[in-house]
C-alpha cells in the first residue's frame, strides 16, 4: 500500500525491506519470521552501504527493526517517531536503540522510560499537511455536494476501514440519515457492497445525504483533508493520527478503539481533554433495538446539541500543533549535522 501512495502522491523514490512481526506467534510463524528479519538485517545492510545516509528517520513498528540494527551497527545516528501514547513491543525496542526518540505527546515518554528532560526525548506533535489548518467549511462541503444546513458526520476507520464500524452505520443508517449528512470513509475491503445496498433501500430523499467512499485521496476522490472540513462531528477509530487529526479540523470524535492494540489510551487521552467521547467497539449496538445502543445514543446527543460539539472543537483545537513537522524535521537535521551531513 505504501509504494502505491508514494508512487501516485510523490516523486520520492522507494525502496522496500524484507520484515516480519515476532510477538504473539507459532513456533513455525517466529520462525519464518525470525528468518525474514534476518534478511532484512541483511538488505538494511546493503541499503545503508550504497546510500550512506547522514540519518535515518523511522516511524516505529517491526518494519523499521532491521534498518535501526543496521544503522546502530554501521554507527549511523536515527530518529524514531512514536505517535501513539503506547507504543507496541518494536516502537519500546526501537526507543531502546535510537539515537533520539520523538513522541507526539508527552504522557507517551514514560511508557518509554525516558523524562521529559532527557536530552534524547523530544515532544514534537504529529506532522500534518498545512491544508488540515487551512479549510473553510462552506467550500469543504460543496465538494461533496452539500448545501442543506443539516450538520455532516464524518465515518472512516483508516485506509482499510473498520468493519465493526461499517457495520453498526449500515444498521443505523435511516435513523443518521434522518438528522445529518453523512461522509462514510469505509475501506477497501469490500464493505462498499453491503453499504450501498443499505442505502438503496431508503428514500431517495435520504440517500442523497449519504456519500460513501472506500477511500479518499485526492485524486480521483475529494481528498480526506477536504472530508475534515465539512464535518461536524466524526466516528472513528483512535489511531495515532487521530490525536492531531481531530485536533488540526477542531473536529469533535466519538471515537471506537480498535481492542486489539493500544487504541483505548490514544482515546483516553482525547477524552481526557473533553475533544471526544469514546464507545467500545463491542458496545456500538447493543443487545437490543440498534437505535438503543451506546453509538446512536452518543451521535444523536451531540447531534442534538450545538454548544456541546462547539465546546469540544475549542478544546481540540486547544491540542494542535502545526509547528510538528518542522520540529521533527530540524531534530533530523541537527543529527544529520553532528554526523557531517
Amino acid at each position: 500500500m505504501e509504494e502505491r501512495i508514494v508512487a501516485t502522491e510523490s516523486s520520492l523514490p522507494f525502496r522496500a525491506l524484507p520484515a516480519a512481526a515476532l510477538r504473539g506467534r507459532g513456533p513455525l510463524a517466529l520462525a519464518r519470521g525470525a528468518t525474514t528479519m534476518a534478511a532484512g538485517l541483511v538488505a538494511a545492510r546493503s541499503l545503508i552501504r550504497e546510500l550512506r545516509p547522514q540519518v535515518i528517520l523511522g516511524t516505529g513498528g517491526y518494519v523499521c527493526v532491521p534498518l535501526f540494527l543496521a544503522a546502530t551497527l554501521a554507527r549511523v545516528p536515527t530518529l524514531i517517531y512514536l505517535p501513539d501514547l503506547v507504543p507496541g513491543l518494536a516502537g519500546r525496542l526501537l526507543a531502546r536503540i535510537a539515537t533520539k526518540v520523538a513522541v507526539n505527546v508527552a504522557e507517551a515518554l514514560p511508557v518509554l522510560g525516558l523524562r521529559p528532560d532527557n536530552p534524547r526525548a523530544l515532544v514534537v506533535g504529529y506532522p500534518l499537511r498545512p491544508e488540515f489548518f487551512e479549510q473553510e467549511r462552506e467550500a469543504c462541503r460543496r465538494t461533496f455536494g452539500f448545501e442543506a444546513p443539516l450538520p455532516v458526520l464524518l465515518v472512516y476507520g483508516g485506509s482499510r476501514g473498520a468493519r465493526s464500524i461499517n457495520q453498526a452505520i449500515a444498521q443505523l443508517l435511516p435513523d443518521l440519515l434522518a438528522r445529518c449528512q453523512i461522509i462514510h470513509v469505509c475501506g477497501r475491503e469490500g464493505d462498499e457492497t453491503f453499504l450501498h445496498k443499505a442505502a438503496q433501500s431508503l428514500p431517495e430523499s435520504l440517500q442523497v445525504r449519504y456519500k460513501l467512499y472506500p477511500y479518499l485521496d485526492g485524486v480521483t476522490t475529494p481528498a480526506m483533508v477536504a472530508a475534515f472540513g465539512a464535518a461536524d462531528l466524526a466516528i472513528c477509530r483512535s489511531g495515532a493520527s487521530t490525536l492531531a487529526e481531530l485536533p488540526a479540523a477542531g473536529l469533535p470524535a466519538i471515537l471506537v478503539p480498535y481492542p486489539y492494540v493500544h487504541q483505548d489510551e490514544n482515546a483516553d487521552y482525547l477524552v481526557r481533554y473533553g475533544v471526544a467521547e469514546k464507545v467500545a467497539d463491542c458496545a456500538m449496538i447493543g443487545t437490543g433495538p440498534p437505535q438503543e445502543g451506546a453509538l446512536f445514543r452518543a451521535v444523536a446527543r451531540l447531534l442534538d446539541d450545538q454548544l456541546a460539539r462547539q465546546r469540544m472543537a475549542e478544546q481540540s483545537r486547544a491540542l494542535s500543533r502545526p509547528d510538528a513537522a518542522h520540529e521533527l524535521a530540524g531534530a533530523m537535521f541537527g543529527l544529520a549535522a553532528r554526523s557531517g551531513g
